[in-house]
């Protein structure tokens, strides 16, 4: 019989990664962090600690190495089996694996002349310099006391022509209480709309309150109510787990709506939007922004908010519309208890379209969210699949490339919710 022969010879050969005590701050780990985690955490920002200097970062050494280890760190919520994403926040694995050799090897600061320059974000915008800065006409004071707060400010554009936006970034003013916050486009007819409004209530329109631009008096039947600031879902309301099982043109929140009304949102954690080139939102000539702002009183003391919204326009002329695809179920009810409740949402697709991006959303609760399209010759896909949903740091996940749906195409949306003691 044929023998068959293979020599694996034993080689020692050098390595070019250096040990774990010659790894330091200044030299290996800024330049990694400077790139990753900054944009976060500099001094006196939404995260706890900086990491722009090695006297700030060194106390929190050992939590970093474990966020980073566990790649909780950068946050990054979309199963890497789905979809493939330029804003991609997760570290490669050698980053890692020169933060944990830092902190194993002493967590040293090296030469300070071995460190970069430090990014600045003083006046920083992720989109560049905007063409035009919106802000709100004036400093709002936020009480101390009672429940979260949505207010509605109006914002005049004073566009004497339609704009197409390629770009819309929001800057809070004080991110200690702006949670989230959602940015509307006002067009002459909906100011029209609610000066009729406000006319009908014995009430003046207030140009600086955008609060009018939405508020519309719940009949007996509605399922909501108002109280103070916040609307909620009142306890009679019907409940529906499957919105899917309505039509688009279902109960209200409980359907599914697309269109330019939304022009930008933000949430903790959530990226600017920015669109493929030849792609834009159009803003028409005379509309106003309205900022819905939900403000948090977490801090215990009153606090001053101005906030900004910087918009950059096409250079080039704009082949394809975006609009804002809003799939939202609000009349779930989750049982006392429940861990893992189940609630859906779904869209039919009328038109040929693509997809650009996604931006999961749910309240403290949230557990997971599932994206999926079920094509007309009824293959289905999942798009994005969030596993451990985070309220608190929320992102917008950026396709590498326009995603095509074809008419009719059933675009599926899935959560479950916890609302167990295991959920704090």
């Amino acid at each position: 019989m044929p023998l068959c022969l293979f020599a694996l010879p034993t080689i020692i050969a050098s390595s070019d990664k250096p040990a774990n005590n010659q790894i330091t701050f200044t030299k290996d780990v800024a330049p990694i962090l400077f790139k990753n985690c900054a944009v976060c955490h500099p001094p006196d920002d939404v995260a706890p600690f900086s990491v722009l200097s090695y006297k700030d970062a060194r106390p929190w050494a050992k939590s970093i190495r474990e966020k980073v280890a566990s790649r909780e760190m950068p946050p990054w919520g979309a199963d890497p089996r789905h979809g493939e994403f330029s804003n991609d926040a997760r570290l490669k694995q050698g980053e890692i694996d020169t933060i944990v050799a830092w902190v194993e090897g002493g967590a040293k600061e090296g030469d300070p002349k071995d460190l970069p320059p430090a990014p600045d974000f003083s006046d920083a915008w992720m989109v560049g310099k905007p063409d035009v800065t919106l802000t709100m006409p004036e400093e709002f004071t936020l009480d101390a006391r009672g429940a979260d707060d949505y207010i509605f400010f109006r914002v005049p554009t004073k566009f004497t022509e339609d704009k197409w936006v390629q770009a819309a970034e929001f800057r809070p003013g004080n991110k200690r209480v702006v949670h989230h916050a959602v940015v509307f486009i006002e067009t002459p007819q909906m100011i029209e709309v609610a000066k009729t409004m406000a006319k009908r209530s014995g009430r003046e329109f207030d140009p600086r309150n955008g609060a009018s631009a939405f508020e519309r008096a719940p009949g007996p039947e509605a399922p909501f109510f108002k109280e103070g600031t916040v609307w909620g879902t009142r306890m009679d309301a019907p409940v529906v787990d499957d919105a899917c099982a309505q039509s688009n043109a279902g109960v209200k929140s409980v359907g599914a709506s697309a269109g330019s009304t939304i022009l930008t949102a933000y949430a903790p954690g959530k990226n600017p939007d920015v669109y493929p080139a030849g792609t834009a939102k159009r803003i028409p000539a005379g509309s106003n922004l309205i900022l819905q702002m939900h403000y948090s009183k977490s801090t215990g003391r009153p606090e001053k908010d101005r906030t900004s919204v910087g918009l950059v326009f096409a250079k080039q002329p704009v082949e394809k519309t975006v609009e804002t695809l809003t799939v939202i179920n609000s009349l779930f009810l989750i049982p006392p208890g429940a861990e893992n409740h189940e609630a859906t949402a779904c869209y039919n697709v009328p038109r040929d379209l693509q997809f650009v991006n996604y931006f999961p959303h749910m309240h403290v609760r949230g557990k997971d969210m599932k994206y999926e399209v079920v094509y007309p010759d009824g293959r289905r896909d999942t798009l994005l699949r969030v596993d451990k949903y985070n309220f608190n740091w929320q992102t917008l996940y950026v396709l590498k490339n326009p995603l095509p749906i074809p008419k009719g195409s059933r675009f599926v949306v899935t959560a479950h919710f916890d609302n167990s003691a295991k959920n704090k």
